[in-house]
């Protein structure tokens, strides 16, 4: 079956939706491991929960990467796992080498804004402050640019006149957990191609 891993950093949300469709059947896939940097993530609670290995690793001495030898460990417990595809749910740290010459085209991220605009931390707020009229959110494979990687779906979201951040990011999150699993099932069913920075796919 195929297999993923899920590296998540807070509360979650995101693995949430994507346990939910596995469990109602419209995900055929396996979730080997979920990694977290944060002992305390809720994510790693959630995975517990629901019979899933989840692990803490230590992240290292660095705020915003992974040790370079930390990332070592995190890359050989998912394979360890047999992890064909990892997929950043929240997980608040930029990878590496070690990543890329492991998962290289195998690495999936969801971002809260219609990428490229607002790539980085708060793409919610810097919607609202922007004044745009839509945001919404994105799953990309991740490259080794900040959020530059090729756009699988993107879901679009209204932004409303009385909007705070707080309630513009709820909204996202309500499509984050439709278009992510059907993202992952995509991939797991080889419906996706890539050529050049298109990504197309099957019919489905």
């Amino acid at each position: 079956m195929f297999t993923i891993g899920v590296l998540a950093s807070g509360k979650g949300s995101n693995l949430g939706a994507i346990i939910n469709h596995v469990k109602s059947g419209f995900l055929k896939i396996k979730i080997g491991v979920v990694i977290s940097d944060n002992p305390d993530a809720f994510a790693l609670e959630i995975a517990r929960a629901n019979g899933i290995e989840a692990r803490y690793i230590e992240p290292g001495r660095y705020r915003t990467i992974l040790d370079p030898e930390q990332e070592k460990k995190y890359v050989s417990c998912l394979r360890e796992h047999g992890v064909e595809l990892v997929c950043l749910a929240g997980f608040m740290r930029i990878i590496k080498k070690p990543f890329f010459d492991a998962f290289e085209g195998r690495i999936i991220n969801i971002h809260p804004s219609l990428l490229p605009s607002f790539p980085g931390l708060e793409a919610w707020k810097q919607a609202i402050d922007h004044g745009v009229k839509f945001s919404g959110c994105t799953v990309h494979f991740v490259d080794q640019g900040i959020d530059t990687g090729p756009i699988i779906l993107q879901a679009v979201v209204p932004v409303l006149e009385d909007d705070t951040p707080e309630r513009l990011h709820l909204r996202i999150q309500e499509k984050e957990h439709i278009i992510y699993p059907l993202a992952i099932k995509l991939i797991s069913e080889q419906k996706i191609r890539i050529e050049k920075r298109r990504v197309l796919i099957d019919e489905y």
